[in-house]
């Protein structure tokens, strides 16, 4: 039963459950769940992702580039989903199973205070972007955009469906507007053949711009449980993070490639492939609706950043999750306004490097080995932050020595040979004797 069901029991606005599973009872459906993830990646910032991709490679390598990375999200978030589906629990109390009671407080706070820069980067880029396209003052637009991203995000899982709703329908309309004066123009014709630009382009490896695609949403697709958990079954939570990883994502990054290689985009160096110049040189009417188009659609993405934190933070200090938002969207838009946006190539790396070891340790520990169902209860539990630490130290070395290779996916592999080997080595426990352990697991 979902709560959109006839019958079903009311539930006021304060029950998110952040520190218990959903229950079966208020699980909702696939199309609302696949709403709230198909609008995430469908953003205007990847489109600028894979536009910068394309310009480096060519729009071939590029496309093979973002199909591969896709298709690694898919497995990766998929995997993660289907555990939170089956369980109901958020990511901290997942986290919990493999990392300990309180050793999950030092994953589930990293990654809550990761996507609240994320949330900054976004808030701050809808000021930017405005002032670049329309002039508008910055500060002030960064201002109006974050609290509307709070006021949003306080309503709850409910409202992320709503936007989610409406920013991917209305990205695929505008983009397809741009497109089509792409064309007009002459430009289009000629995209398959689009070589990229060397000169000063920064992506120059597909191997790089696989990482670009995965660590774009490394971290929410890590706390995807704080999303999928209101699937009702595990297989509906992948279904439903089927929608984002390969489909809104692959058609968001799809958009910018074509932008580029038609010639289309402003700045291709920097601006990769933001089809925002197009709509607002093209009359009041579209100037009008791309004001409107970026504050939904980066607002989507704020949103879902600021509810992965605030839930997050929220079982970790036994408050509630919309005064967390309060709290934590006061402080991201604070970083937003002192400029923290601006680093932005700087945090990809950080998410690429430190973050896929997270989600590999969890998909080792639970939907591989299973053996969380029968561990002993423990405090804190080293083996899971050894495999984070080996899994971050080899995303790291092939940052700096092999930076042509993938980052992302180094770290995951790493971490899960390291995991599977430090488990196959470390002495057996006692099995726990408290029922409750399985009765949580949920699996």
């Amino acid at each position: 039963m979902t709560t959109d069901t006839p019958g079903a029991p009311e539930h006021h606005l304060e029950s998110e459950f952040e520190h218990e599973p959903v229950p079966r009872t208020h699980r909702r459906s696939l199309a609302s769940v696949s709403a709230v993830w198909f609008g995430f990646p469908m953003v205007l910032t990847n489109a600028v992702f894979g536009g910068t991709i394309v310009y480096g490679l060519g729009f071939w390598k590029g496309m093979l580039a973002i199909v591969v990375g896709n298709l690694v999200l898919l497995a990766y978030v998929g995997c993660l989903s289907y555990i939170a589906g089956n369980s109901g629990k958020n990511f901290a109390l997942t986290a919990a199973e493999t990392f300990g009671r309180s050793g999950a407080k030092v994953a589930a706070g990293f990654l809550a205070t990761v996507v609240i820069g994320w949330f900054a980067f976004q808030t701050g880029l809808t000021g930017a972007t405005l002032n670049a396209s329309l002039g508008w003052n910055e500060p002030s637009m960064i201002l109006l955009a974050g609290v509307l991203y709070i006021a949003i995000t306080f309503v709850g899982i409910r409202a992320l469906t709503v936007i989610g709703i409406i920013a991917a329908p209305l990205f695929v309309v505008l983009a397809v507007v741009a497109l089509v004066f792409a064309a007009r123009d002459g430009h289009l014709a000629g995209f398959a053949s689009y070589a990229g630009s060397s000169g000063n382009a920064t992506v120059l490896s597909v191997g790089a711009a696989i990482t670009i695609v995965i660590a774009g949403f490394a971290d929410s697709g890590t706390m995807t449980a704080d999303f999928t958990r209101w699937s009702r079954t595990g297989k509906e939570a992948v279904a439903a993070a089927f929608t984002a990883f390969p489909v809104a994502n692959f058609i968001a990054l799809l958009v910018g490639g074509l932008i580029v290689a038609a010639g289309a985009a402003a700045n291709p160096a920097s601006d990769g492939g933001d089809f925002l110049p197009i709509l607002t040189s093209h009359g009041p009417l579209l100037s009008a609706l791309a004001v409107i188009f970026v504050f939904v659609n980066l607002g989507s993405v704020c949103t879902h950043c600021l509810y992965n934190g605030a839930v997050g933070w929220s079982q970790l200090t036994g408050s509630k999750m919309r005064l967390l938002t309060v709290v934590l969207g006061v402080i991201g838009l604070a970083a937003a306004l002192a400029g923290v946006w601006s680093y932005f190539s700087t945090w990809l790396n950080l998410l690429g490097i430190f973050v896929p070891p997270i989600g590999a340790v969890l998909i080792c520990d639970q939907l591989i080995a299973r053996r969380h169902r029968n561990r002993a209860i423990r405090a804190v539990r080293i083996e899971p932050f050894a495999a984070w630490a080996l899994g971050s130290a080899g995303a790291f070395a092939v940052h700096e020595y092999v930076s042509a290779w993938c980052e992302a996916g180094a770290g995951i592999v790493v971490t899960a040979i390291a995991y599977a080997v430090i488990e196959a080595l470390a002495p057996s426990r006692a099995r726990s004797t408290e029922p409750a352990q399985a009765a949580e697991s949920g699996v």
